[in-house]
């Protein structure tokens, strides 16, 4: 069974005779775009400054071990937004096209470089890879929608053109149109503005607020006054401790820490505190050149941890505990049923349903011990991964094909290239460079037979056709 840890001592049971479910709740889930689990300040940032986001870690509860549904955006958001794993809905990658040396791809994959067109349509009809949400899932809005919820979405979609059911859909708070406001350094601004109206128009309930924020996605933009502050901040710091402490996107991360504030304050201005409960998370792991990831390995794009752990912090004034923390494992797929549970909700009939109602954590008891899943089909260059070439070079990937589960604190990794896996025990080696599975034989094997009959099961495409441009590989370096 899983624990719950508390950072305060908290009455057993205190909250055992309380339904989370006895009223439907309003459901604020905001969400920035690529921030690194460890950018915020409650979870050790040095430099960035997150006063409202910890804050609301000391009147809620922080997630130590939630995870994004994908290594990046959009596969993430669909995973939230269906309950589903990626292999259900097939978006494993923005613009379905891997990136990097084609060369060095052992099997063909559709490829952003590639100039063969008839070779990209060989890659093409491998297996499904798609770039939009099919209208046919059942998302979270029409699931609450049913249960007498009023439902916006505010910000970033990146699912496609149809918005699955959502009474308000606003890219930038102003209606704007098109699905990219990357690097607009008021969009945080504006998005909570809308945010704050919605709240205030439905404050007799129940609503569902899915606020996504652009930032902190690159271009790395920010107000001149706010990056003059950190920069001033960062003068006084000695070159040697300064790492990658980048004066922008700390003042990217400040303008999503307002927004969360400002959402904050007017759910409590307006009494909504204790039927409310709020939700921040990232969409996937941080970019290694601004984000702070250590002892993490990889970055966004990768099954590693870095590119899959996100920073999450929940509060319900008077159900969840102030300032607890909660080391049960959490995923993507878990909102769709958790939000279905708490709102009443009758879940789809015509998909799966892959996550499973985490409520039960929020009151501080337990869920039975489950695994989670991720499955990456594709390649992206960058950190995590390398591999020497058999001309003597060598490549680094941060996204490869790969699949991976965790289960307890054991994290595999399949890597569909070589046909092997590495097995990590995250408690011991959060950074994953101590492959054990010689070391614990008969669980490596038990995790290879569940994550082999999960991809089955869900019909994970795994890539078998080789690529014609491939010039060969010597090694495969796992253990870094």
């Amino acid at each position: 069974m899983v624990r719950i840890f508390r950072t305060v001592a908290v009455i057993a049971g205190l909250f055992a005779s309380y339904s989370l479910a006895a009223e439907k709740p309003n459901i604020i889930f905001i969400m920035a775009d690529d921030l690194g689990w460890k950018d915020v300040g409650y979870a050790g940032a040095e430099f960035f400054e997150t006063p409202n986001i910890d804050a609301l870690s000391k009147s809620g509860m922080t997630f130590e071990a939630a995870y994004s549904g994908g290594p990046n955006c959009a596969p993430t958001r669909a995973c939230l937004m269906t309950g589903t794993y990626t292999p259900r809905h097939t978006i494993y990658q923005p613009g379905a096209l891997s990136k990097g040396k084609e060369e060095c791809m052992k099997y063909l994959v559709p490829v952003r470089e590639r100039k063969d067109k008839e070779l990209q349509s060989l890659a093409e009809k491998q297996f499904k890879i798609s770039t939009s949400l099919d209208p046919k899932f059942v998302c979270i809005p029409e699931v609450l929608k049913k249960a007498g919820y009023t439902t916006a979405r505010l910000g970033k979609w990146h699912l496609g053109e149809d918005t699955q059911g959502f009474d308000l859909s606003d890219p930038n708070g102003k209606g704007g149109k098109g699905d990219n406001f990357y690097g607009d350094i008021d969009v945080a601004e504006s998005l909570t503005d809308r945010a704050l109206k919605f709240i205030e128009d439905n404050k007799e309930g129940p609503f569902f607020l899915y606020l996504t924020h652009w930032d902190v996605h690159t271009p790395i933009r920010a107000r001149k006054d706010v990056v003059a502050r950190y920069k001033e901040k960062l003068d006084k710091i000695p070159e040697s401790e300064r790492r990658n402490f980048n004066p922008v996107y700390a003042g990217m991360i400040e303008a999503v820490d307002k927004s969360v504030g400002r959402v904050v304050a007017k759910v409590d201005e307006l009494g909504l505190g204790e039927n409310t409960l709020i939700i921040f998370t990232s969409d996937n792991g941080g970019i290694d050149f601004v984000s702070q990831l250590d002892p993490l390995r990889g970055e966004k794009g990768s099954l590693y941890e870095g590119g899959v752990r996100i920073p999450c912090v929940m509060r319900w004034n008077g159900k969840v505990a102030a300032g607890s923390s909660c080391a049960a494992p959490i995923t993507s797929v878990d909102y769709l049923p958790t939000f279905a549970s708490l709102g009443g909700a009758e879940l789809p009939t015509d998909q799966p349903v892959d996550g499973t109602d985490v409520s039960p954590l929020l009151s501080g008891k337990e869920i039975p011990e489950r695994t989670i899943f991720w499955h990456y089909p594709m390649y992206l260059s960058g950190k995590g991964l390398e591999v020497e070439m058999a001309d003597g070079t060598s490549y680094s990937w941060r996204g490869f094909p790969s699949t991976s589960l965790r289960r307890g604190d054991y994290k595999m990794i399949e890597f569909l290239e070589t046909d092997t896996a590495a097995l990590y025990d995250l408690s011991k080696d959060p950074g994953e460079k101590h492959d054990i599975s010689a070391e614990l034989p008969e669980l490596a094997k038990k995790l290879r037979a569940e994550l082999d009959a999960w991809q089955e099961k869900t019909q994970a495409p795994i890539p078998t056709k080789l690529n014609p441009k491939f010039v060969g590989h010597k090694k495969l370096k796992v253990s870094q």
